[in-house]
């Protein structure tokens, strides 16, 4: 591992890598790949893989670390992992039980980093997606935070060592914030952030809350047809970032991680690829200076890739808020 790498104190004490290691495949890429592209990322040097119920591969994932492990290459405490419960578990009394379903499938006794996945809850079963026969996404009425107290548990418990939530908005987090009895605050919100979508407002709100902002998308999501507009702009084809990067002798892709990076964000990288992996890991091997910071600051356009439309009409459905 780069002797480079970075860490993220959390609010609760526990450190998180600087970067991470993002899991999520669509249907159409077999897990065979993900097995193998998890395998690599330790290999080259990732010790922070994010991962989820909802991506269906915590088996891969989990596979690999043993594999990793067993070779001698990390040990369990080197490694920072995260899942996050789907919106269909979020009464109370299915949260534990779901752990400890992610944690059997990862072959692990604990897990670092545990979030809820959106702010909104969907119908208990064993559809992630249930629908009704309108084919309309069949929503839940559960209150987030006392799915949050069961979390608080699940800490206590020993099965996860830091708790965090996905895709809330500010106000969202406020409620967990301001929840009579909260035992411990989220760690982390990781939502979708690269330079088109920058985050600045709820990124202050998150620092002054002491909690840390986790970047998913972060090079502009890897464009999987499923929940992407494929005529949405390319990220990493923006001329003026492709100049910043000629500039300072990188790649797109890194000037885009380092440009979060900088702002105090723990980015998620994606790829299949070790050469784009290992090229990733680079970060940490250069600053960008304030001018290029600014310039990079001009391309925001509030462009969200991932508006989980599947959600909209909740009353808890994130996105409707500026921020």
């Amino acid at each position: 591992m780069s002797s480079k790498q970075q860490f993220v104190k959390l609010n609760d004490g526990h450190f998180i890598p600087a970067l991470g290691f993002g899991t999520y495949k669509p249907q159409e890429v077999p897990k065979s790949k993900s097995l193998e592209a998890a395998n690599l990322a330790i290999g080259v040097g990732y010790r922070h893989i994010d991962t989820a119920f909802a991506y269906q591969i915590e088996e891969e994932v989990g596979q690999a670390i043993q594999s990793k492990i067993k070779a001698g290459i990390v040990k369990r405490e080197d490694m920072f992992i995260t899942t996050k419960l789907w919106c269909t578990c979020f009464r109370p009394e299915l949260v534990q039980s779901n752990l400890e379903k992610s944690l059997k499938r990862l072959q692990l006794d604990y897990v670092d980093l545990y979030l809820m996945h959106y702010p909104v809850p969907m119908k208990p079963g064993d559809d992630d997606f249930p629908k009704d026969d309108q084919g309309k996404v069949q929503l839940d009425t559960v209150d987030f935070c006392v799915t949050w107290e069961a979390l608080e548990k699940c800490k206590d418990a020993g099965l996860v060592k830091s708790i965090g939530v996905s895709n809330f908005n500010h106000k969202q987090l406020e409620r967990i914030l301001n929840k009579p009895g909260l035992k411990y605050k989220p760690v982390c919100n990781q939502v979708e952030c690269h330079l088109y979508l920058n985050q600045s407002k709820l990124l202050d709100y998150c620092k002054s809350k002491d909690i840390a902002l986790v970047a998913y998308g972060a090079l502009g999501t890897q464009r999987y047809k499923e929940w992407v507009d494929q005529n949405s702009p390319v990220l990493l084809n923006d001329p003026v970032l492709c100049d910043v990067a000629k500039k300072n002798k990188r790649s797109p892709a890194l000037i885009a991680l380092r440009y979060l990076l900088q702002r105090g964000i723990v980015p998620l990288a994606q790829s299949f690829k070790e050469n784009e992996m290992r090229e990733n890991l680079q970060v940490f091997e250069f600053q960008l200076s304030p001018e290029d910071m600014k310039t990079l600051d001009g391309l925001n356009k509030n462009f969200r890739y991932i508006a989980a439309d599947f959600l909209v009409g909740h009353p808890e459905y994130p996105f409707s808020e500026e921020y």
